[in-house]
C-alpha cells in the first residue's frame, strides 16, 4: 500500500522560533538597504528599545513560546495565519483570492472536446476523484527535492468556505472539532447568468456520476438558468463587500436564507459557467481574478470557471490555502484523461444528477445592498489596470546561463522598476515553507545591498561588462541565500509581526500595553511598503496566474516560469497604469540585456 496522505505531517520538523535578537538584527540588516543614514538610526534605536529587558516584547515573545510549547500546537504561526487572513477587513474579491489559468492542452482537456458542459464535467469528475482519494488518504504525500513537504492544507481542498463575522470572519470546514472528518457533501454549487444551483455530483450511494451524466446536469442547470438573473437578485454580488460590511449583512440575510447558506457552505465547491469566450488571455485572466460577481461566491475555497469555449481556470480563497497545494491539486487533475478519472473513482451511469436552485429570499432593501455591492465591485474591478507579458525565455534558458531562474527573474524585475520608476522600492516575495508543520509562506524581502550595486552597476556607464557580470553574478548569489534563510525559517518579519497581532488580541491580559515604537519606524513602515508584490507558480499544467494590486503605487506581479516561456500577469491601480507599462517595457528590454550579458561569458 502507498503511503498515506497525512501520514508524515505530524513527523515533520517545526518552525523554529527565532530569539527576539535574531529576529531585530535580521529585519535591521534586511531593511537597511531602503533607508537613509537617519531613517536607519531611527530604526537601530526602536529596535534596541524593542529589545529592552523590561519592554512590552519581551512579555509578548514569552507568550509566544508558551502557545509555541502547548500540546497540539503544530507551530507558533498557527494563530498568526487566522489573524492575518481572516483578519482583515477589507475585500477579499480581487485584493487577496489568486487565480490559475489552465492551458488547453493538458491530458484532462485533450481527452475532451471543447463543448463547455464537457469540458467542465472533466473537471468535476476529476476534482471527485481527487476527493475521494483524499478522504482514503490515498494522495501520496507530497515531496520537493526529496524532503517530505505538510499536507494539512488538502484539507481545505473541499467544503471549506469562509464566514464573514466580527471581529474577525471564521471558517466552516471538515477535519474540523465542530466537522470531524472529511466532508460527506455530495454536491456541488453551480453557477450560470447570475443563477445558482445545486448538483449533486455523487449519486444516493456515494458513487461518483459518469462524466457524460455530469455533462448532461450541467446542460441542465444551463437550460434552467438561460435568463439572467437580475442584479439585485444575485446574492453572490455580497462576498464583494468589505468584510466588516458583509458580516452584519450575512447575519441578517442568515436568518430567512439558513437552508441556502447551507447548500453554499456544505458545498464541495463552486463550478462558475460564463456564457462567452474571453476576447484574449488579458481578458481570461481578468475573468478569473473578479468576473461577474454575481456568477461567484468569493468566499468558497474553491471554484472552477469555464468559459464558452471551453478554456478554463480557478479562483482560490486564500484563508487556508496557498499556491503550492492548489498547483498540486490541479497538476493532479490535469495531467490525466477525464476516463482514466473516472475509472479510478468508480463511476457509474445513473442518469441525470439531482439538480435544484438554490433561491435566497431578499426584502427591498437587501435588494438594493446587493445592487449596491455589484455596482461598486464592478467600479473597483475597473479602476485596477492590468497587464500581461510572455517572454521567449524559461527555466532551461537560465540553467543554461548558470543562474538560478527566480534570481534571474527578481534582478530583472529590480532593474525594470528602476528604469520606470527612477528608484529602488521596497519588494515582496512569497516563499513556501510547506517542509515544516502546518508550514505555509515566507515573507521574503528582496532587496539586498548586492541588489542595489547590480542596479547601480547596471546603470553606470562607465561600467564595463566584467564589472556588470560580476554584480549579476554577486546579487544573484545574495537572492538565493535569503530565499534560502527563508526555507530554513529564518526570516524576521512573521515573528516581528505576530508579536504585534499578540499585543491586539491578549496584550491587556498580559500586561503588555505599552505602545512600541517600532513598529512606527522608518524601517518597519518603508521596507514593507511595497513597490513590487511577487510571486510565481510553478507548473506546466497553467499558463498564467494572478492577483490583485496591494497598495495605491504596487505593481503586483504573478509569474510562471515554464520551461520555455516566462509568462507574468500584472495589476496595479488604474491611476498609475502608465508605470505597469512601462515597466513591463523595460522589463522586456532588461532580460534581453541580462541573458546576452550571460552568455557572453
Amino acid at each position: 500500500m502507498s503511503e498515506r496522505t497525512f501520514a508524515y505531517d505530524d513527523q515533520l520538523p517545526r518552525v523554529p522560533l527565532p530569539t527576539l535578537e535574531e529576529s531585530g538584527t535580521r529585519f535591521l540588516h534586511w531593511c537597511a538597504p531602503l533607508l537613509s543614514d537617519d531613517e536607519y538610526a531611527a530604526t537601530a534605536a526602536a529596535v534596541e528599545d524593542l529589545l529592552r529587558p523590561d519592554g512590552p516584547a519581551r512579555t509578548l515573545h514569552a507568550d509566544l513560546e508558551r502557545y509555541n510549547a502547548e500540546p497540539g500546537v503544530g507551530s507558533w504561526l498557527d494563530e498568526f495565519w487566522p489573524s492575518r487572513y481572516l483578519g482583515r477587513r477589507d475585500r477579499i474579491a480581487l485584493n487577496a483570492n489568486f487565480f490559475f489559468l489552465f492551458r488547453d492542452d493538458t491530458a484532462l482537456a485533450a481527452s475532451t472536446t471543447s463543448d463547455q458542459a464537457e469540458r467542465a464535467a472533466a473537471l468535476v469528475a476529476a476534482s471527485v476523484n481527487y476527493k475521494l482519494r483524499l478522504d482514503a488518504e490515498e494522495i501520496p504525500p507530497a515531496t520537493q527535492r526529496g524532503t517530505r513537504l505538510a499536507m494539512a492544507q488538502n484539507k481545505f481542498l473541499f467544503s471549506e468556505t469562509r464566514i464573514p463575522g466580527i471581529p474577525q470572519d471564521t471558517v466552516r470546514v471538515p477535519y474540523s472539532e465542530d466537522w470531524p472528518g472529511h466532508s460527506e457533501a455530495r454536491h456541488i454549487l453551480v453557477f450560470f447568468r447570475g443563477n445558482m444551483f445545486r448538483m449533486d455530483v455523487l449519486g444516493p450511494e456515494g458513487v461518483p456520476y459518469t462524466p457524460e451524466d455530469l455533462a448532461a446536469g450541467l446542460r441542465s442547470v444551463m437550460k434552467a438558468g438561460a435568463r439572467r438573473a437580475a442584479t439585485n437578485a444575485s446574492p453572490g454580488h455580497l462576498t464583494t463587500l468589505a468584510r466588516v460590511e458583509w458580516a452584519p449583512v450575512y447575519e441578517q440575510l442568515h436568518e430567512t436564507n439558513a437552508a441556502a447558506f447551507e447548500t453554499i457552505e456544505t458545498a464541495l465547491f463552486c463550478l462558475c459557467l460564463e456564457d462567452f469566450a474571453p476576447r484574449d488571455t488579458l481578458h481570461a485572466c481578468d475573468q478569473l481574478l473578479h468576473g461577474d460577481s454575481g456568477n461567484r461566491w468569493f468566499d468558497k475555497a474553491v471554484s472552477f470557471i469555464v468559459f464558452a469555449d471551453g478554456q478554463a481556470g480557478i479562483n482560490v480563497e486564500h484563508c487556508g490555502l496557498d499556491g503550492t497545494t492548489i498547483l498540486s491539486f490541479v497538476d493532479a487533475l490535469l495531467e490525466a484523461p477525464v476516463d482514466a478519472h473516472a475509472a479510478q473513482a468508480g463511476a457509474q451511469p445513473q442518469g441525470l444528477p439531482a439538480t435544484e436552485p438554490v433561491e435566497f429570499t431578499l426584502d427591498t432593501a437587501q435588494k438594493s445592498v446587493v445592487a449596491g455591492a455589484a455596482a461598486a465591485f464592478a467600479q473597483f474591478a475597473a479602476d485596477n489596470a492590468t497587464s500581461t507579458v510572455s517572454f521567449d525565455f524559461g527555466t532551461q534558458r537560465a540553467k543554461q546561463l548558470k543562474i538560478s531562474p527566480d534570481a534571474f527573474a527578481q534582478l530583472s524585475y529590480q532593474l525594470a522598476h528602476r528604469r520606470s520608476k527612477g528608484l529602488t522600492g521596497a519588494t515582496y516575495e512569497s516563499i513556501a515553507t510547506r517542509q515544516f508543520r502546518n508550514g505555509r509562506t515566507e515573507a521574503m524581502r528582496v532587496v539586498t545591498p548586492e541588489i542595489l550595486d547590480f542596479v547601480a552597476t547596471m546603470e553606470d556607464p562607465a561600467a564595463d561588462d566584467a564589472r556588470k557580470l560580476a554584480a549579476v553574478r554577486t546579487a544573484a548569489e545574495a537572492h538565493v541565500r535569503r530565499a534560502q534563510e527563508c526555507q530554513r525559517g529564518e526570516a524576521p518579519e512573521q515573528h516581528l509581526w505576530e508579536l504585534q497581532w499578540i499585543q491586539r488580541r491578549r496584550g491587556a491580559q498580559l500586561g503588555a500595553t505599552e505602545p512600541m515604537p517600532f513598529f512606527d519606524s522608518p524601517g518597519w513602515t518603508i521596507a514593507r511598503d511595497d513597490y513590487l508584490s511577487t510571486s510565481s507558480a510553478p507548473s506546466v499544467n497553467i499558463q498564467y496566474f494572478g492577483f490583485g494590486c496591494t497598495s495605491p503605487k504596487c505593481i503586483g506581479i504573478a509569474y510562471v516560469l515554464l520551461p520555455d516561456r516566462w509568462n507574468l500577469y500584472l495589476a496595479t491601480p488604474k491611476s498609475v497604469a502608465a508605470e505597469m507599462h512601462t515597466f513591463a517595457a523595460n522589463l522586456r528590454t532588461v532580460t534581453e540585456e541580462l541573458a546576452a550579458l550571460l552568455a557572453a561569458e
